[in-house]
């Protein structure tokens, strides 16, 4: 690994030599004594295992972190813990975790950045095209190791571990155990149970989900895909291949047998009321809304997505992780807190903390985690999840895509027409020869 890490390093320093005056001169001395550092280590040292175990953090460094508000009990006991192992100053300044990699764009060439940042794994490539974080290289191995392959793959990009896994995300079918007492397998299942529970007039309905936005009606279309070569290849669009075609037709059947409304009225808090008030039998949601339904005094579960067509629901993912700032004044200490804010030991006390469900495999079956269904159900849908494509490219996908899924409820479209144009859209947008 040794080697390797020597190899990367020393590219490294290429890019931000190339880079010229778009880094600053410190940045580059950082590079080039790590690389040092990593060159000596491999002609001098035979001591493999504690090379692998720890890496020498500049002197006198002392760290930013940037994390949300909602973290904020986490962030602060694992740097206390980090401080009092290595004698690093660790400061927490409030940022949600949506807005880090715009506001690194502006801060981190400027030397305002955090040197350890946080975000959601699909912000990924922007950040990378950017050039705004260093790749996990020292840690590689043992984030390989310990984390999900699924959350690993997600934060990678173009075949490069950059992220330290922390958290995952996705969604599940919650179900009202008062209104029925198993949780069916299958949406055909669903089907017959609309038939003798909805009741439109007096708002009593079986199931709902946010069925205007591509984010939760991804399972419908997962027969096929957003982007090839694991969500990386924008010129290879799979969302009109037989497979999708076939689910959204049967999600627009839907709309007669299951929910006779348009996609607009189907809101966040028209089925959290519902849910809440007992005529919502059932919801496809986040682990975001679990407060919510416990402080109502539901008596809920949490499971996989039933089949449709015969076929697994993969849902969409997204994957929470450490990155490290690439301009930062202290690259090594920053990747020695990266890792030790990622361990498994962190990983459960973030979940203890703030109820974040664990990338690391170990954690994830630990009894804590395991004692909660709620979370095994979340854990079990991640388990046949899809990690959002992480290109910059996606953001070329959500409007096109919504509007085929809006055409096929609302409207009846066909759905190989409805996705035929689409995917057409998407193509320009990516070939930039969309309509100005």
């Amino acid at each position: 690994m040794k080697k390797w890490f020597a190899m990367s390093l020393i590219t490294a320093l290429f890019i931000v030599s190339a880079c010229g005056g778009a880094n600053n001169g410190g940045n580059a001395e950082n590079a080039a004594n790590a690389t040092n550092e990593a060159a000596n280590n491999t002609a001098g040292s035979t001591n493999e295992a504690a090379a692998e175990e720890e890496i020498k953090p500049e002197d006198g460094a002392k760290l930013l972190v940037w994390e949300s508000k909602e973290e904020r009990p986490f962030v602060e006991a694992i740097a206390k813990e980090f401080t009092d192992k290595y004698g690093i100053e660790v400061k927490f300044e409030e940022v949600g975790a949506a807005d880090q990699v715009t506001k690194l764009t502006t801060d981190g060439p400027a030397g305002l950045g955090a040197d350890v940042v946080v975000f959601p794994h699909d912000n990924l490539g922007r950040a990378v095209t950017a050039g705004l974080v260093l790749p996990n290289d020292f840690y590689e191995e043992i984030s390989r190791s310990e984390n999900s392959e699924i959350a690993v793959n997600a934060v990678s990009y173009d075949g490069t571990l950059y992220g330290y896994p922390r958290s995952i995300e996705t969604y599940a079918l919650f179900y009202n155990k008062a209104l029925i007492s198993e949780a069916p397998k299958t949406f055909d299942e669903i089907v017959e149970f609309a038939k003798t529970f909805n009741d439109v007039p007096n708002n009593k309905y079986a199931l709902m989900w946010d069925v205007g936005n591509f984010y939760f009606n991804y399972p419908f279309v997962s027969g096929g895909y957003v982007y090839g070569d694991n969500g990386q290849n924008k010129d290879d669009i799979g969302l009109n291949t037989e497979g999708a075609i076939s689910g959204l037709a049967y999600y627009g059947s839907l709309r007669n047998s299951i929910l006779p409304l348009n996609s607009g009225d189907i809101t966040y808090d028209i089925k959290k009321g519902l849910f809440t008030s007992g005529t919502l039998a059932m919801d496809i949601n986040g682990p975001w809304t679990i407060a919510d339904y416990k402080s109502a005094g539901i008596d809920f579960g949490v499971v996989q997505i039933p089949s449709i067509n015969g076929q697994p629901a993969s849902s969409f993912s997204g994957v929470k992780a450490w990155y490290v700032n690439q301009f930062s004044k202290y690259p090594n200490a920053a990747r020695l807190f990266a890792n030790f804010a990622a361990t498994k030991a962190a990983q459960l006390k973030d979940f203890e903390l703030t109820g974040a469900i664990p990338a690391n495999t170990e954690a994830t079956n630990d009894a804590s985690v395991q004692s909660d269904e709620i979370v095994k159900g979340f854990v079990a849908q991640f388990n046949q999840s899809t990690p959002m494509p992480s290109i910059p490219e996606m953001a070329n996908v959500w409007s096109p895509i919504a509007a085929a899924f809006s055409d096929v409820w609302n409207s009846g479209k066909d759905a190989k027409a409805a996705l035929d144009n689409a995917v057409q859209q998407i193509k320009d947008a990516n070939n930039g020869t969309a309509a100005k």
